[in-house]
């Protein structure tokens, strides 16, 4: 499928790739459809992800907005629901109050592409990353005691997910999203103040041909959240556990964006529930900074030497595989140490705010190279109390 085959649009290419909506991947959704006996009817997007589409709709049962995410054919096997009804189990029914989206309801689908798994959330507000974009580009910063705050609930659902005997996989600011109750009774006329209305374009042919079986008759763009400003009074909830594994239990590889790649998973071939705590300390970085830590290039030779350069000094039993890395690779990399923790400098150039520089050695101890050295949540929570209670 050549996308120059259809009539051009921006979002053709800035929404979910179309050659995904084949036999085993997405499901074709237009505004205006129903689900489950018409009882979730569809009136917005709510963004996308490798493994799934998710939907603004109202539930007519309950006469409120939810958040449906509709997984890939090929992905409705997945143990997303499996491990969030574990939770929903270990926390008597209320994953929100531990900080985590919760589930209303789930069922099956079937479509064009295949037999699809329906999750029903809670709405939620816009991503974390979405936020911290938008104070990036007007060159502003979260106020001190809402990194505090945010930082203190990640931890908090953290500690509850590997109490289960859970590790969540892929923390980072794209599963993580504020609370959005002042919206969740509002119309529909009035939430799309907030959201931004939707916009979208019928998808069609340049040669006048129908399209074929499978693919969306619209192409929806995902919500802006134009107005949203509510971050200083919500909360936010962990979401999408698509990733996620039973300790004991880990997959041979974790699906991870390149900057938040975790160093086991680049020196060693084992890694565990303690990649979460890595994960941790770099969200709570970008909470600080509105930025991750590292950058990726393409090549972990160089993401592993912002690393060196950034946290700590390489452990001994890692340094043979980091010399081969060095050899093999076509980039200008030093091996010498410049003595200095980047990290600690990036904090010195804070406006003094005693809140800030408390949270540098709860990164520092989360932004460890081996596992076993790295904070673990009671220690790095216990470091927050402090915080707040000084």
């Amino acid at each position: 499928m050549e996308l120059s085959e259809f009539r051009q649009s921006n979002l053709l290419y800035t929404q979910e790739s179309l050659s995904k909506y084949q036999p085993g991947g997405y499901h074709p959704v237009s505004l205006g459809d129903t689900f489950k006996d018409e009882r979730y009817e569809i009136h917005h997007k709510l963004g996308w992800g490798g493994f799934s589409t998710v939907w603004l709709a109202n539930d007519k049962d309950h006469n409120q907005w939810v958040a449906l995410k509709i997984m890939t054919a090929a992905s409705s096997q997945s143990r997303e629901l499996q491990i969030l009804k574990h939770l929903e189990g270990c926390s008597q029914g209320e994953l929100s109050s531990n900080y985590l989206a919760q589930l209303i309801d789930d069922f099956i689908h079937e479509g064009p592409n295949g037999v699809h798994k329906c999750l029903v959330f809670e709405l939620l507000g816009p991503p974390v990353d979405k936020v911290l974009q938008d104070y990036r580009e007007f060159g502003d910063k979260l106020d001190s005691e809402i990194v505090l705050r945010m930082s203190t609930q990640l931890l908090k659902a953290i500690k509850f997910i590997h109490s289960a005997g859970i590790c969540h996989g892929d923390i980072s600011g794209r599963n993580i999203a504020f609370t959005c109750t002042r919206l969740w009774n509002l119309t529909k006329e009035e939430l799309l103040v907030t959201l931004g209305s939707p916009k979208y374009e019928p998808l069609t042919r340049i040669d006048g041909a129908p399209l074929e079986n499978g693919l969306p008759s619209q192409l929806v763009k995902a919500a802006d959240w134009t107005e949203w400003i509510d971050e200083d009074e919500e909360d936010i909830r962990l979401f999408d556990f698509g990733e996620s594994f039973f300790h004991g239990h880990e997959p041979d590889k974790l699906a991870q964006p390149g900057p938040l790649r975790v160093p086991e998973t680049i020196f060693t071939d084992s890694f565990d529930y303690r990649v979460d705590l890595w994960r941790a300390g770099s969200v709570i970085y970008s909470f600080v900074f509105t930025a991750w830590p590292f950058s990726y290039m393409g090549g972990d030779e160089f993401l592993a030497f912002q690393m060196i350069d950034f946290v700590e000094k390489l452990p001994a039993e890692w340094e043979p595989k980091w010399k081969s890395m060095v050899m093999n690779s076509k980039k200008d990399l030093r091996l010498e140490d410049n003595g200095a923790f980047e990290i600690e400098e990036n904090f010195a150039k804070l406006t003094p705010d005693p809140i800030l520089q408390s949270l540098l050695p709860v990164i520092q101890g989360l932004l460890r190279f081996l596992p076993s050295s790295r904070l673990t949540i009671e220690d790095a929570l216990d470091m927050l109390d402090n915080i707040q209670e000084s």
